[in-house]
């Protein structure tokens, strides 16, 4: 039996849940060490995003491998290793075979239809089980299996060495994005409208400091926040080819106000979600080679309605992760 913490409806407080799990044959068995507590468990959890319950959330997994399905053979009992937001794919469309998984129409998240990481231990396919670099520490790890490869990848696809990245908002998705456009080459510009946020944004690595932006300067705008921003502004402060890339789960729409703004200089507005198989290796590496971290603030499992809570209040500095 696999002892976990399961919520039963909307904002419900979490209680202690058993279930049974068959591990097949690409399948393996992960004894979860450290889970991050992530935004969209609170989504989750609340209801925000549907009825997804009896929901046990938690998809930033740091543990080791106590078991392996009969037809795993470059995995590891013993071996460190993490589990993102995807546990599972079909593993034979376009996207499986071309390494994009999270596009798959049969993707299956870790905590939705599955039981996530708020768990003594957890299954997922082997594909999406990922090894951990000996040199990262387990709590300041966890963060980066969604939240970390969240950002990574918008930073990956749209700038190179030397291009100019803003980072709006210096907390949970902000300050890891920052460490890892330095990390890429970029130089980084924070962007708060806390302007006491100045000296933590520059422990991170940021270049420049700003209360708002700057126009025809950046490469790159990454919208880290849960709030809807001026877009003109933040269009206009594009160079051009230049890409603003909204990260933050927004409850509302997201508008563009005059398209000839996106016309000048070829500008365009996305979004990005979590992160391939792929994209998480490259991170991790990044990481081990340039030590990012986050954060953390760790608590016990036990306390996984007070860290809920710390979470949801937006009092955390800068994530909370729970330990078994």
């Amino acid at each position: 039996m696999i002892k976990a913490f399961v919520t039963r409806e909307a904002k419900a407080k979490f209680e202690p849940f058993e279930y049974e799990e068959e591990i097949n044959e690409y399948d393996v068995l992960v004894t979860v060490d450290v889970c991050g507590v992530c935004h969209s468990d609170i989504h989750l959890a609340d209801g925000d995003w549907g009825e997804v319950f009896p929901l046990v959330p938690g998809h930033e997994i740091i543990g080791t491998i106590k078991k392996v399905g009969d037809g795993v053979d470059d995995l590891k009992i013993g071996q460190r290793v993490g589990v993102g937001w995807q546990c599972n794919s079909c593993g034979v469309c376009e996207y499986c075979k071309k390494g994009e998984e999270t596009f798959c129409s049969q993707n299956q998240a870790t905590c939705v239809g599955h039981y996530g990481g708020f768990a003594q231990e957890v299954v997922a396919n082997s594909r999406f089980v990922i090894p951990i670099p000996d040199v990262l520490d387990s709590a300041a790890t966890a963060p980066l299996m969604c939240g970390g490869v969240t950002v990574y990848t918008p930073i990956d696809r749209y700038v190179k060495a030397g291009d100019h990245v803003a980072v709006v908002g210096i907390g949970g998705l902000g300050h890891m994005a920052i460490q890892i456009a330095k990390a890429k080459g970029c130089k980084v510009t924070a962007i708060s409208t806390s302007a006491d946020k100045e000296d933590l944004a520059r422990q991170f690595g940021a270049d420049e400091f700003a209360v708002k932006p700057k126009e025809d300067t950046y490469n790159l705008v990454l919208n880290t926040a849960h709030v809807v921003l001026p877009m003109a502004d933040y269009i206009k402060a594009l160079c051009g080819n230049g890409t603003f890339v909204q990260l933050g789960a927004l409850q509302e729409p997201l508008c563009i106000e005059n398209v000839f703004d996106l016309f000048h200089g070829n500008k365009q507005v996305a979004g990005s979600g979590v992160g391939h198989p792929a994209k998480i290796k490259e991170l991790l590496e990044l990481a081990a080679e340039h030590n990012i971290a986050a954060q953390v603030e760790i608590m016990d499992m036990d306390k996984v309605n007070e860290a809920m809570d710390i979470v949801r209040e937006n009092s955390a500095r800068f994530r909370v992760v729970l330990k078994n």
